[in-house]
């Protein structure tokens, strides 16, 4: 693994458990499958998001990181469109 970068299976253990901590920490019910989705997608957007800013995070901990912050931003939206 080049540049920090993580691999498909870490990429999915870390999803989930990013996807986890927002759900707890936003007070959401959702499943282990979308606790994985929610984390991965949400730090492939919170990457974007960062990246503009000129902010690079790397590795499992940056990946966590990013995943903990998107999944809590895909929460607060969903729970805006839902109302």
């Amino acid at each position: 693994m080049e540049n920090g970068e993580v691999g498909w299976i870490a990429a999915i253990i870390i999803g989930g458990l990013a996807g986890w901590l927002a759900e707890k920490f936003m007070n959401s019910n959702m499943g282990v499958l979308m606790n994985i989705l929610l984390g991965i997608v949400g730090a492939v957007v919170a990457n974007a998001i960062l990246s503009v800013l000129g902010v690079a995070l790397g590795g499992w901990l940056g990946y966590l990181i990013a995943g903990f912050v998107g999944a809590c931003l895909l929460i607060a939206v969903g729970r805006v469109i839902r109302r």
